[in-house]
């Protein structure tokens, strides 16, 4: 259907294939140097933006659905979070950014367009949004770390992780208040079992120990602080473009070999969920029994 779609919109049959597949692994290879925003088509990034957004879906619901159960699919918790997180980005940013292209209209689906790509690790560009003022994109990088829903090809944190830490929160400051009150957490009107959220704690704890050592590591290269943070967010959220130096109309060949190394790390871990790659390089992995 994606596929479809672009070659309506006006893309020639190899693009829309590759397009097409790119945005379904949200891997975010285009075989333009400027992306998308080579073809200067707002039928194109709509069309791209949707399509990033679906991916970014968790699987199971498509399968209620496809089942008949719209309503169970469209209560899930995830993706009311997931729809709030887009819908408020896309309208704060295009207020942002809309002095910049005067049309609010032309704002709202540049926004709309990278803050489908961003927070479905896509990776796609319409513009160069590096350009664009530090609310905005200090929220993209917000979105960096948010990432796409569980169960879907998306990369990042996951909203459902980031979901379960913010209703873990908000138990712990009840409990605070009301110390002897009991204090369960639920998810789609189910109760979300502790070892879950140890799980969802530990997993936090995890990324950003990682994310802190490799901005710490691949300082080395004296690289703007700003420029090494959206790095290693890019490339453990396996997204693609970051920011300043790595953006969307630059890339990563100025970092050293070890740098390389590190942002390598980073990418297979991000891919892999961290804990994987933290077994296999652990000293017990290669103990025998």
């Amino acid at each position: 259907l994606v596929i479809l779609a672009l070659r309506a919109a006006g893309m020639d049959w190899f693009d829309s294939v590759t397009h097409a597949f790119a945005t379904a692994g949200t891997g975010g290879f285009s075989t333009r140097n400027l992306s998308v925003g080579a073809y200067q088509s707002p039928a194109v990034e709509i069309v791209l933006g949707i399509a990033m957004l679906l991916f970014s879906v968790n699987f199971a619901l498509y399968f209620l659905i496809l089942c008949g159960k719209w309503r169970q699919a469209l209560k899930s918790d995830e993706l009311r979070f997931f729809a709030s997180v887009v819908g408020g980005s896309v309208l704060l940013i295009a207020c942002n950014i809309q002095s910049m292209y005067g049309s609010f209209l032309t704002s709202l689906r540049h926004a709309f367009f990278q803050v489908s790509s961003i927070i479905s690790t896509t990776g796609f560009s319409s513009v160069d949004f590096d350009l664009w003022p530090e609310f905005s994109r200090a929220l993209l990088v917000i979105l960096m770390f948010c990432g796409a829903c569980a169960g879907s090809t998306g990369g990042g944190l996951k909203c459902a992780r980031v979901l379960l830490l913010f209703k873990n929160l908000r138990r712990n400051i009840h409990k605070i208040l009301h110390p002897r009150r009991v204090q369960v957490v639920h998810v789609d009107g189910t109760p979300v079992d502790e070892k879950i959220i140890n799980g969802t704690s530990v997993y936090l704890a995890a990324y950003f120990i990682l994310v802190v050592l490799s901005i710490l590591l691949i300082s080395v290269d004296n690289k703007p602080l700003v420029t090494n943070l959206s790095a290693v967010l890019s490339c453990f959220n396996n997204i693609g473009p970051g920011l300043e130096i790595v953006g969307p109309t630059g890339n990563f060949s100025s970092y050293s070999a070890f740098s390389k190394l590190v942002l390598i790390f980073d990418m297979l871990a991000g891919r892999l969920e961290i804990f994987p790659i933290l077994a296999l390089i652990s000293r017990g992995a290669w103990k025998k029994a």
